[in-house]
């Protein structure tokens, strides 16, 4: 397998590590040289790509991949926004995408880490968004030529988020449920989504749109944010959010793509539950006293932060499950045990 991995960040470098285990050539894309150094000493063959025309050296990889995994984030919707904003917020420490930079600020308390359950984690890089495009950079970059590009190609994975099933009341949601997002960030997913698809078939390579929820592991933890000082207990009544390990990401993408799956996959742990069950048992493990709870409606919150409590669903993963994937941190409590007992947790 030649493996190109656009937007390799947090996920992105996990599922690296996945592939280069299957004994695959993985090249990945960051936006600055710095990064692309840190790419190189992990034995990733890095490509600098910041939206710009690509690079010969980089069309030139293209035309060797058999496999690509998408993910950066969408930056432009091309549907409207809901009339009205979303009923309620949950802490995502910075907008979807610009993840890299939160070691620098205190960060809001998320479920079982430092990313949200709203997105996935991919494309952000600390010098700043890669200039807005319909759909992504990419995207516009290989519309209509996919093929032409990656004339190996074989498989597509494109990382995606439980964001765009919306809100259903603390109800379960399945690859079957449609989409309706509350949130512009969530609209951009699945119209972005769709056009992969669209790609994709063109192409004549299966596509997986692999749906994640809150996106935690080694250095992006509820322990991280006990250690700092700035896990936060949030409480609203009925509130749940599912969760997944990083690792379990790489995993899932390599199984589907050494399968050749196309379609829908959540890819989520086994057990939503309220984000601060996760800090209290992060703070067991620890030893420490968990922070004081707050109640939701009168806790000092960004707005961002507070819209993402405005979803609150159950996420089912028994399609991939289905198909022979299994998790190896179905739930926060045996991963957070293995985090601790490893000192993983650390990053």
């Amino acid at each position: 397998m030649r493996v190109m991995i656009f937007g390799c960040g947090y996920s992105g470098q996990a599922i690296a590590e996945a592939f280069k285990a299957e004994g695959a050539r993985v090249s990945g894309t960051t936006r600055t040289p710095a990064k692309a150094l840190e790419l190189a000493d992990r034995d990733i063959k890095a490509f600098v790509f910041d939206g710009s025309p690509f690079s010969a050296e980089l069309l030139a990889e293209l035309k060797e991949a058999t496999h690509l995994v998408q993910s950066i984030p969408p930056t432009k919707v091309k549907s409207e926004p809901p009339p009205h904003p979303a009923s309620a917020p949950l802490g995502h420490p910075l907008p979807e995408g610009r993840g890299e930079t939160a070691a620098a600020q205190p960060l809001p308390f998320s479920p079982a880490g430092r990313r949200w359950p709203e997105g996935s984690d991919e494309g952000g890089d600390p010098q700043g968004p890669i200039p807005p495009t319909e759909g992504g950079p990419l995207l516009k970059l290989v519309r209509g030529r996919l093929r032409d590009l990656c004339p190996k190609l074989e498989w597509i994975g494109y990382l995606s988020t439980v964001g765009v099933y919306g809100d259903h009341g603390g109800g379960w949601v399945t690859e079957e449920t449609p989409g309706s997002p509350v949130q512009g960030r969530s609209i951009e997913r699945v119209d972005t989504e769709e056009a992969w698809a669209t790609e994709g078939e063109a192409a004549g390579a299966p596509l997986a749109r692999l749906r994640l929820s809150g996106i935690y592991g080694p250095g992006r933890n509820a322990f991280v944010n006990l250690a700092r000082g700035t896990a936060r207990r949030i409480i609203k009544q009925g509130q749940v959010f599912n969760r997944i390990r990083v690792e379990d990401i790489a995993g899932a993408t390599v199984f589907l793509a050494k399968g050749k799956m196309g379609g829908i996959y959540n890819v989520t742990d086994d057990e939503p539950g309220p984000p601060q069950d996760v800090i209290v048992e992060a703070a067991r493990l620890m030893g420490v006293e968990p922070p004081p709870e707050q109640d939701f409606e009168t806790a000092e919150m960004t707005p961002m932060a507070r819209s993402f409590y405005g979803a609150n669903k159950r996420v089912s993963n028994a399609k991939i499950r289905a198909a022979g994937f299994q998790f190896r941190f179905p739930n926060y409590r045996m991963s957070l045990a293995e985090m601790w007992s490893t000192d993983l947790w650390r990053g």
